[in-house]
């Protein structure tokens, strides 16, 4: 089906976009007014968008049921800073909680059973329980507009970062498996990065690949290997050549029992590519790939 976002609800538009556009790592913001009033909310329009200088930017969106702004908002604009707080898996149940539309005065540190800690160059405080925490100088909020839905685009400039020392390794290099980071997708979905979701895209940096047009034609109208498989494959930096010391036994015997059907050995070889190629083995497949 084909949806035009002009024909559609502020609802609607909500909907399919939050369901496709995602997952989206949550800003978990905390934030203060003039009067030292504190808030803390969540927000799931939120992302990287520099690193130098250091900029994260969230979107405390217009409300769509009734077009009123968040209270983190009315707090940056009064006193533009703030907290962003990573979200884990552990805490996921009390951010949701969080999330509640409680009266201005009402503070969500108390509500949702975190803990307040100080910042050190920001007013406002950090949530204790997070393994990751940025303070960060609001530069600009730009809005984007005044109906329903509409955005506020709050622009941070990142001053000082908070890790918990059990994420890094010896060499303060943080082990992306230990951080289970939580996102939101649409309505009440939500996923967590984990060990069994995580898997490594080796990135071609400056060297450049040699690009799907440059794959045998055999190897690039395979019927077995995916749009990932020759994906790996064209990101060799040059095309591979047969090296004569390669051996490899099942190999062997695909060769051997499907010599006398050219077409079935093809399929049994790219087959065993597409395995290897699925445990990140891309010089033995292409090894596997050049032998007939």
């Amino acid at each position: 089906m084909i949806f035009d976002l002009n024909d559609l609800k502020p609802a609607e538009r909500q909907y399919y976009l939050q369901h496709v556009v995602a997952p989206r790592p949550i800003c978990f913001a905390s934030t203060i007014d003039s009067k030292g009033s504190v808030n803390l909310s969540p927000f799931s329009f939120f992302n990287m968008f520099s690193s130098n200088p250091p900029i994260l930017v969230f979107s405390p969106a217009r409300r769509v049921r009734d077009n009123t702004t968040k209270h983190s908002l009315e707090n940056i604009l009064e006193v533009p800073e703030v907290v962003i707080n990573i979200v884990t898996y552990d805490m996921v149940q009390q951010v949701s909680l969080a999330s509640c539309e409680f009266p201005k005065d009402v503070n969500e540190f108390i509500k949702a059973g975190f803990t307040e800690e100080p910042a050190t160059l920001v007013r406002p405080p950090m949530v204790k329980e997070s393994k990751a925490k940025m303070e960060c100088r609001v530069l600009e909020v730009k809005s984007l507009g005044n109906d329903k839905g509409a955005g506020n685009l709050v622009i941070c400039e990142v001053l000082r970062m908070h890790i918990a020392d059990e994420l890094l390794d010896e060499n303060k290099k943080i082990d992306q498996r230990k951080l289970p980071l939580v996102a939101r997708l649409g309505g009440d979905w939500y996923s967590v990065t984990n060990e069994g979701s995580l898997f490594q895209v080796e990135k071609p940096n400056t060297q450049l690949g040699i690009g799907f047009d440059s794959l045998p034609a055999t190897i690039r109208n395979s019927s077995i290997l995916t749009g990932n498989h020759l994906g790996q494959l064209a990101n060799v930096h040059d095309l591979p050549m047969v090296e004569a010391g390669f051996e490899d036994d099942h190999l062997k015997q695909i060769i051997q029992y499907y010599s006398i059907d050219p077409v079935e050995m093809e399929k049994e070889i790219h087959g065993y590519a597409a395995r290897l190629l699925d445990q990140g083995k891309i010089r033995e497949a292409w090894q596997v790939l050049l032998a007939v």
